[in-house]
């Protein structure tokens, strides 16, 4: 007996994928704002949609929260591929980890909360981890590649540094600190 085949997921539609983005940059502001406990439709009034949309989109809290977190590491992996088509490598390099700052940054408004997700943040944080190592690795190597970083330069160290900073973050300025940090590790790493 032959077993049925899986329909086709269906493409969204595209007012449906529009609501969908609204409400993921609403959250994202309502959290960096508020915290993660800000109100579910606090989040759809910000959007401009109504708490069913939310709901339909984002059923609970915790899977609202970790598509935040999905859709910023995707925008920071998608960023090192748009940077390094249009900038020369080290110019990219610095414009990523200047990025990943800000990242950090939501990281930290947004961590908290996934800390009580069921399963905890690590399951995401795995899933995500590799892009980000990916994308600081081929921005480094083609900075080698073209002579602006010395070939000893490793990837990850400079990931670290940035993640270290985040670690002391106790005053409302260390982005600000942190991307000049990033200045300061790329003239370190020329040549």
């Amino acid at each position: 007996m032959k077993s049925a085949a899986k329909p086709a997921a269906r493409k969204p539609r595209s007012d449906g994928q529009r609501n969908r983005e609204r409400l993921l940059e609403a959250a994202k502001q309502a959290f960096t704002e508020s915290g993660a406990d800000v109100s579910l439709d606090e989040v759809a009034r910000r959007a401009g949609v109504g708490p069913g949309t939310l709901y339909r989109h984002f059923p609970t809290r915790d899977a609202l929260l970790e598509s935040v977190y999905r859709t910023e590491v995707e925008r920071l992996a998608a960023a090192q591929r748009q940077f390094s088509e249009t900038m020369p490598p080290a110019e990219a390099l610095r414009a990523w980890m200047r990025l990943f700052v800000d990242y950090i940054a939501a990281k930290q408004l947004i961590a908290p909360a996934l800390n009580t997700m069921v399963g905890g943040p690590s399951r995401v944080f795995e899933a995500t981890g590799e892009l980000i190592k990916t994308a600081i690795g081929a921005l480094v190597e083609n900075a080698i590649e073209n002579g602006d970083v010395r070939p000893d330069i490793d990837a990850l160290d400079l990931l670290r540094a940035l993640v270290g900073v985040s670690n002391v973050a106790s005053v409302p300025d260390w982005p600000a600190s942190a991307k000049r940090l990033v200045d300061i590790l790329i003239a370190g790493s020329r040549p």
